[in-house]
């Protein structure tokens, strides 16, 4: 699958605002848990989340996160 910019783009605080997280918090997310989303530089002063790729993060969150039901 080709990594394009499709869909919506969020700025870094648009995204922080999003996951429920502080700025300084997206960016050390960013460079060091391998599973977050990557940051993309579309030029020198600009760089964006793509939203689709949060929507995933947060959805692998909340599955990790949800007890496992045992059966009797």
């Amino acid at each position: 699958m080709a990594n394009t910019l499709e869909g919506t783009w969020l700025r870094p605080a648009q995204a922080a605002v999003k996951l429920g997280i502080g700025t300084s918090t997206l960016w050390h997310k960013a460079k060091v848990e391998p599973d977050f989303p990557r940051p993309v530089k579309v030029s020198a002063r600009v760089t964006i989340f793509l939203e689709r790729d949060l929507d995933a993060y947060l959805e692998r969150m909340a599955t990790a996160k949800r007890p496992e039901s045992h059966a009797a």
